[in-house]
């Protein structure tokens, strides 16, 4: 199962904060909105596999 992580307020953001939990090891998945078209300046979701969430969380505190 997935959690949800943390909220961000677009796209690029998104794909910054999956390249730095990627280099981590730690899985991340970005959940766009619900509109077909979603421009990448809207906000996205990040989630993260239960058993990683405090691995992330530890990540963000090291930061």
């Amino acid at each position: 199962m997935w959690s949800k992580f943390m909220d961000v307020k677009s796209g690029y953001t998104a794909q910054i904060w999956l390249e730095f939990f990627q280099a981590e090891g730690v899985a991340l998945r970005i959940v766009p909105p619900l509109e077909t078209d979603a421009p990448m300046n809207e906000a996205r979701e990040l989630w993260v596999p239960d058993s990683k969430t405090h691995v992330a969380a530890e990540l963000l505190r090291k930061i």
